[in-house]
């Protein structure tokens, strides 16, 4: 199987001196999920911003930015007591099972803490966490649509970019060049293996316009878990079959906190999922300075504007995909232009700073109601 088993790029170091104030936290930020994910990514990125905001502790899987974070067993010896000056401590969690902790820490524990649940999902919880989020504080929603799906929603809120470490390169051309891979730039794709990310479908559509695209290199930035091997095997020989074996690439799992680095050496981002709840990758590539094609799912449409900064194209549908990039890379003068209103859009609408403030007054109206 082709892929690049080596990173171009030198390795980031973790930031193990971000300033912490977690001795007597108001909030506690969970991540109780081993794997990496797109939950992960929001957490890693919010998580030193908020260090500066708030009395925080972080408490879940170290991160790639270097915080090492406390157990539940911390969690819940912390917060058997109340904070100095505040009547109880937040704890703000993502995930059902971290819905279903907190709830046995609050309601059979009685602990003085308070519930604030993120939802992304855009369609109908099942019974079991619509009952979750029915018994929280305040929910957070990331999107308008996610908000429709959650009738107790507090504040729409969505995800933010840290453009400090999302920015466009002084030049893609030398950074692609420094990947060590064919071609003059590059396209890619970034997320999981398998088939609810679209991989087939972004396979698909390069065979289909790679042959009409001199210069450019295809790239799929993900891991494929054990139970998708065979569905990663199966892409790489239709690959193969098409000749284009040195032109379309499986990286393999890149590092998180590099990830980055991809982004600033391709010129166009592909994101068609079948579904996705929000969908990070597009946001962090379109800071980076990525024209961007992406499939009608997630807040895709909160971010592309067709023909401005990419295209956006129908759910499963690799001769669609494969039509909108060769418009996107007609003309790379003019696809350049595109990363830079992608970039100007996720500046002015997705900061990661606005993702914060926002976060921020919801726990405020929480406090301000004790």
């Amino acid at each position: 199987m082709r892929r690049i088993d080596r990173q171009p790029f030198a390795m980031s170091v973790p930031m193990n001196d971000i300033p912490r104030n977690d001795d007597d936290p108001e909030v506690i930020v969970f991540n109780l999920k081993k794997r990496y994910t797109g939950v992960s990514a929001t957490v890693n990125a919010l998580v030193p911003l908020q260090f500066s905001q708030w009395r925080l502790a972080y408490c879940g899987t170290p991160l790639s930015n270097g915080v090492v974070g406390w157990t539940l067993r911390q969690a819940i010896n912390v917060s058997k007591r109340p904070p100095v000056n505040r009547a109880f401590r937040i704890w703000h969690v993502r995930r059902d099972h971290e819905m279903m902790a907190g709830l046995w820490a609050r309601d059979f524990l009685r602990l003085p803490i308070r519930l604030v649940f993120t939802s992304a999902a855009q369609h109908r919880h099942g019974w079991f966490p619509r009952w979750l989020i029915s018994r929280m504080d305040a929910v957070i929603s990331t999107t308008p649509l996610a908000a429709h799906f959650v009738p107790n929603t507090t504040a729409v809120v969505p995800h933010g970019i840290d453009l400090k470490r999302f920015n466009v390169p002084t030049d893609k051309t030398a950074l692609w060049a420094s990947t060590g891979l064919s071609g003059t730039y590059g396209i890619g794709v970034f997320g999981r293996v398998r088939p609810d990310k679209g991989t087939d479908v972004f396979v698909d559509a390069l065979i289909d316009a790679l042959p009409e695209l001199p210069g450019a290199t295809a790239v799929i930035a993900g891991l494929a878990q054990p139970k998708d091997a065979a569905f990663q095997s199966d892409l790489q020989a239709r690959i193969d079959a098409a000749g284009l074996s040195d032109r379309l690439v499986f990286l393999g799992e890149v590092p998180a906190a590099d990830v980055h680095k991809w982004y600033q050496a391709c010129t166009v981002c592909v994101a068609c999922p079948r579904y996705e709840p929000f969908g990070l990758t597009p946001f962090e590539a379109a800071a980076c300075g990525c024209a961007l094609v992406c499939s009608q799912t997630g807040a895709f449409d909160m971010l592309v504007e067709p023909g401005v900064s990419g295209e956006m194209v129908p759910l499963d549908d690799a001769p669609a995909l494969a039509a909108a990039l060769r418009r996107v890379l007609r003309d790379l003068s003019k696809t350049a232009e595109m990363g830079q209103r992608a970039r100007e859009r996720v500046s002015t609408t997705f900061a990661l700073a606005n993702e914060a403030a926002g976060i921020a007054g919801v726990y405020q109206k929480l406090f301000d109601r004790a």
